[in-house]
């Protein structure tokens, strides 16, 4: 976790993100950018959400959905200018409300998993819901990926931009502190989609926020011929309920070692202990680059498409999942039945369990400072 200790009223100022205008076009090289909006539908509890699609200046799209900051659409051209939706989800917001895995949201207070939904800060043990048993994941049985944000789209120098805000009382879940978060979509004229948080606390607590969209940049199918390259030279091994053992493990001769570009297929199969842990990837490598730095994690390239997708973040951990348990029971968007390893996800984030491996970077947040992260994933084909 990237904390500076600035003033809170010139963070506030930040997330206004300066030069924003509120009016929902705006003229930007050879075309207009655009932010559009409709309803969505209600939660179960009869909250109205909001679909809001930014739209830049070159034709790429990002639509977001107020309830959960769900990236529900994101198109990118391939190297003909053909434009494709690359992220999985629903047609409605009945199927994210009922049975979603995730489907590109906003993770927090705390992405991924911490053993058996315990931890102790300053001397006080606290209990988490184990969603994921015996552990607790992505925030609990009620985490932001399942909350209506209150969200103020705004026209930027950047590009066409979303701020949304959500309060997390102290004790929600069973974390300490009411927390203050902010996450802010930005969609740029060099097709990135941005995302930047920042959250501050009342009290002392942990946080780890991150973004879980499922990608398939060929817009269909699997995505084991898909070529990733991580920037990193070791993996933190799990155990059989995916917790981090807590050993720094060396990429080289391993399944994990994705220094030089390798389909996400060649080796997944393989017979390795932490393959069959994962069920394949489903584990936090250690990037290379100072934490705090916004720096490159990733690359995915789709031979087919030409689509190529950068990942950078300050962040000093990337999760990479291949879809393990998608298993052919959910239909998605345009009737598409998501089968195994359909769609992959490259989350930047602090390592699993860290408020309980105090040689992990520290995800403690205390009053008076400021959390900050950034993820970009920068799109292109070639």
């Amino acid at each position: 976790m990237t904390k500076q200790l600035i003033p809170l009223a010139a963070a506030a100022g930040l997330l206004l993100l300066a030069g924003c205008a509120t009016q929902s076009t705006t003229a930007t090289g050879s075309g207009k950018s655009s932010i559009t909006s409709r309803p969505f539908g209600t939660t179960l509890v009869g909250e109205p959400v909001t679909l809001y699609t930014l739209k830049n200046s070159q034709g790429a799209e990002a639509t977001i959905a107020s309830y959960g900051g769900l990236v529900t659409s994101l198109k990118m051209p391939d190297r003909d200018g053909n434009y494709a939706d690359i992220v999985l989800g629903y047609d409605n917001l009945t199927g994210y409300l009922t049975n979603s895995p995730y489907f590109g949201a906003l993770i927090g207070r705390y992405g991924n998993r911490i053993a058996r939904g315990k931890f102790t800060l300053d001397g006080v043990d606290y209990t988490l819901a184990t969603n994921n048993y015996p552990n607790a994941l992505h925030g609990g049985i009620k985490g932001f990926d399942k909350v209506v944000w209150k969200t103020e789209p705004k026209m930027t120098p950047l590009g066409p931009s979303l701020v949304m805000n959500y309060t997390s009382v102290d004790g929600e879940e069973g974390y300490p502190g009411t927390l203050k978060a902010t996450a802010v979509y930005t969609l740029t004229e060099r097709n990135e989609l941005r995302l930047d948080f920042t959250a501050t606390t009342d009290k002392a607590t942990v946080v780890n926020l991150t973004h879980h969209s499922y990608f398939n940049l060929a817009g269909k199918g699997d995505i084991l011929g898909h070529e990733v390259m991580l920037v990193s030279d070791a993996f933190t091994p799990v155990d059989s309920t995916l917790i981090p053992t807590g050993e720094f493990r060396p990429v080289a001769g391993t399944p994990f070692d994705f220094n030089e570009p390798t389909t996400i297929g060649a080796r997944i199969n393989a017979a390795d202990q932490q393959i069959e842990f994962g069920g394949g990837y489903d584990h936090n490598w250690v990037i290379k680059k100072p934490m705090g730095i916004l720096g490159l994690m990733a690359r995915v390239h789709e031979p087919g498409t030409g689509r190529v997708m950068e990942v950078l973040s300050t962040e000093p951990g990337l999760q990479f999942y291949s879809g393990n348990f998608l298993d052919g029971t959910i239909t998605g968007k345009g009737g598409w039945t998501y089968q195994h390893r359909n769609g992959f996800c490259m989350e930047p984030q602090h390592y699993p369990d860290s408020p309980n491996k105090i040689h992990f970077p520290s995800t403690v947040l205390r009053p008076g400072e400021v959390y900050k992260n950034t993820i970009i994933y920068r799109f292109y084909a070639e």
